[in-house]
């Protein structure tokens, strides 16, 4: 994470993100691969100094805001708790690592690999090569639900660089939210500030119930986003 960084995401009341301080935009798209999940690139998308992204889920030019959002009366309100991850967290114990879970799932599937789930091989740990999986299970999920622990207390987190990831989901065939990455901060309508953190996954259909935060509806709803 870059403590010098300028860029920001500011939520707007019952409006769009917007994006100040040049900050890299990209799609990717969720694609399994064995009995797992990788990234492959999606679509080439513009680059700004700043630009504004969809919230409602209604834009005709996603992912960007087209004003959608006042004609459809959305309603943003932001209902995530602000309290900090570490205090939201559950604390698993594993064999040599152990896992925090703070239940904030964007339903990305990369906590499931070849050799099981995050959950399963932090429990076989003792095993370095089931260790190291448990690490990539962890690391790779975008909404920052898991992070893998030392027995010694260290988070093991991925080198992240700021980006702005929009995800598509075409196994699901549904669109999905919004992957931020690399500790950019994000600002509340009222003016504060969300944790920073190095993974988080914004909402983008407009009816996560955990606003800002995506919680998965967009597959329960069949958000497809019209490109």
């Amino acid at each position: 994470m870059e403590n010098g960084m300028t860029g920001k995401i500011k939520i707007l009341k019952d409006g769009p993100y917007v994006v100040t301080g040049n900050i890299k935009l990209s799609e990717k798209i969720i694609t399994s691969q064995g009995r797992g999940y990788v990234y492959r690139d999606g679509r080439k998308l513009p680059q700004a100094q700043t630009y504004t992204l969809c919230r409602c889920g209604k834009s005709k030019n996603p992912p960007f805001c087209d004003g959608a959002h006042s004609k459809c009366d959305f309603h943003g309100e932001e209902t995530a708790s602000k309290v900090d991850f570490e205090d939201r967290a559950e604390f698993l114990i594993g064999a040599d690592l152990d896992m925090m879970d703070d239940h904030r799932c964007a339903f990305a599937r990369f906590c499931h690999r070849n050799d099981g789930t995050a959950w399963e091989m932090i429990r076989q740990s003792d095993d370095p090569r089931l260790k190291e999986e448990a690490i990539k299970a962890a690391n790779e999920c975008p909404a920052g639900r898991l992070v893998a622990m030392e027995k010694d207390g260290t988070a093991i987190e991925p080198e992240y660089e700021p980006e702005i990831v929009i995800l598509q989901d075409p196994e699901r065939g549904v669109s999905c939210g919004i992957f931020v990455k690399g500790g950019i901060p994000l600002q509340s309508v009222d003016g504060s500030l969300y944790e920073r953190r190095n993974r988080l996954v914004l909402c983008r259909c407009g009816e996560s119930i955990n606003k800002p935060f995506c919680d998965a509806t967009h597959v329960h709803i069949k958000y497809l986003d019209e490109q």
